[in-house]
């Protein structure tokens, strides 16, 4: 069973900065893609970062240039370092993960709430 651990959220005021982790766990053949995602409520979950196996990432439009997605492949880790946060990315920001064979799996979730 695989296993994923986020930690890493909190409060911050509006321009400061937060780093998110995920570590996945259990038996996992290969992973094709880790990613982050957010949802606030009232609004659907959308997809905030992604990186692939080969180390490609992809941003969303309105975090690009604020929050960066790495990895540390040796540990199963992904990072998110989100900076000049603003109250509009205050969501609860899950881990996904995409395996082979094709398999999802989700993280509980941290919260992030970006407020004066």
């Amino acid at each position: 069973q695989v296993q994923l651990v986020e930690s890493g959220g909190g409060l911050v005021q509006p321009g400061g900065s937060l780093n998110v982790s995920c570590a996945a766990s259990g038996e996992i053949f290969r992973i094709d893609v880790m990613a982050w995602y957010r949802q606030a409520p009232g609004k659907e979950r959308e997809l905030v970062a992604e990186i692939t196996r080969r180390g490609r990432t992809n941003l969303a439009d309105a975090v690009m240039g604020r929050f960066t997605i790495s990895r540390d492949s040796a540990n199963n880790t992904m990072y998110l370092q989100m900076n000049s946060l603003k109250p509009e990315d205050t969501a609860v920001y899950y881990c996904n993960l995409l395996t082979w064979p094709r398999k999802n799996y989700w993280g509980q979730g941290t919260q992030v709430t970006v407020s004066s």
